[in-house]
C-alpha cells in the first residue's frame, strides 16, 4: 500500500515537473520569437525592392523575390566602407589602449599595497555615480580646448579606461592566491611580468569579456561620435547610418536603409555567437570570490 502511495507522489511529481518544463521552454520560445521578429524583419526589408517594398499596403511576412539590390545601394550611395574603416580603426586602438590602462589599473589596487590604497578605489568606484551627461560635457570642453575636434585622438582619448572594467578586473585578479606572487617575489620576479606571465593568462576569461564588451560598446558609439565631429571623413558607422537617415536615402529607400542596418550590424552579432561563451565565463568569474 505504501509502495503504491510512492509510486503515485512519484509519479505525480514527475508529471508536475513535465508540466512545468513544458510552460518554462513555451514561453523562452515565445520571448525568442519576440526578440528575434526584429532582426528577422529588418534582413526582411533589405532584400526586398523598393517597388516591391512601397507597394505593400499590407505588410507581408516573406518574400518571393528577394534582392540584393539594396546591399550595393548602401555601399555606392553613401561612402559606407570609411565608415566602416574608420570605426574599425577606432575600436581596435581604443580597446588596444583601454585594456593596458585597466589592466594596469586593476593590478595596481589588487596586488599592490601605497598608502590610502582603499580610500582611493572607493573615491574611484564613486565615479559610476556621475551622470555620463556630465563627463561629455566635461570631455567636449577639453577636447575642444585641445583642438581635437575631428581627429581620431578626440574621438579616442575619453573612452580609454572604465571605472566598471577595472573593478571587474580587480575583483578577478584578488581570486589569485597570494602565495603565487610571494613565490614569484622570492624569486626575483618584478611586478610587471609577474603581471604578464600569471595574472593576465590566468585571468584570460574576464579579459576577453572585457574585450567583446568594449569592443561592441566602440561599434555603437553615437552620443560622442555625433558631439565631437562634424568633419565626414571621421564618421563612424553610427554616424553614418544617422548621415544616411537625414541627408541620404534613408528617408526615402528604407530597403536600402535596412541593407546598410544589417551590414553594420553582422560583424557584432557574428562576434557574440562566437564568443558567448566566453562573456557568460568571464562575468561569472569577475564577479564571484573565494
Amino acid at each position: 500500500m505504501k509502495n503504491m502511495d510512492f509510486n503515485k507522489i512519484e509519479k505525480s511529481a514527475k508529471t508536475r515537473q513535465k508540466v512545468v518544463s513544458t510552460i518554462t521552454y513555451a514561453l523562452l520560445a515565445i520571448w525568442a520569437l519576440v526578440v528575434l521578429f526584429p532582426f528577422y524583419w529588418m534582413i526582411l526589408t533589405s532584400v526586398k525592392s523598393y517597388g516591391s517594398y512601397n507597394s505593400e499596403y499590407i505588410p507581408k511576412f516573406f518574400t518571393l523575390s528577394p534582392t540584393f539590390e539594396n546591399y550595393v545601394e548602401a555601399f555606392t550611395a553613401v561612402p559606407l566602407a570609411k565608415y566602416f574603416l574608420n570605426t574599425t580603426i577606432f575600436t581596435v586602438l581604443t580597446t588596444a589602449v583601454m585594456l593596458v590602462v585597466i589592466t594596469l589599473a586593476a593590478f595596481a589596487f589588487a596586488r599592490l599595497d601605497f598608502k590610502g590604497k582603499n580610500a582611493a578605489f572607493v573615491i574611484f568606484l564613486s565615479l559610476m555615480m556621475i551622470p555620463n551627461e556630465l563627463v561629455i560635457i566635461t570631455n567636449f570642453v577639453t577636447i575642444t580646448e585641445w583642438d581635437m575636434r575631428n581627429t581620431f585622438a578626440g574621438l579616442i582619448l575619453p573612452s580609454i579606461t572604465s571605472v566598471f572594467y577595472i573593478y571587474l578586473l580587480k575583483e578577478n585578479f584578488e581570486q589569485i592566491p597570494d602565495s603565487l606572487y610571494y613565490a614569484a617575489k622570492v624569486d626575483g620576479t618584478s611586478d610587471l611580468k609577474y603581471l604578464l606571465k600569471v595574472m593576465v593568462p590566468i585571468s584570460k576569461p574576464t579579459l576577453v569579456t572585457i574585450t567583446i564588451l568594449k569592443v561592441i560598446e566602440c561599434w555603437n558609439s553615437y552620443v560622442w561620435p555625433r558631439l565631437i565631429t562634424d568633419d565626414e571623413n571621421y564618421f563612424l558607422v553610427s554616424n553614418g547610418i544617422q548621415e544616411i537617415r537625414e541627408n541620404g536615402f534613408g528617408r526615402e529607400n528604407i530597403p536600402a536603409m535596412m541593407a546598410a542596418v544589417v551590414v553594420i550590424s553582422l560583424p557584432l552579432i557574428i562576434l557574440f555567437l562566437i564568443f558567448r561563451n566566453k562573456v557568460m565565463e568571464g562575468v561569472s568569474r569577475g564577479g564571484t570570490k573565494g
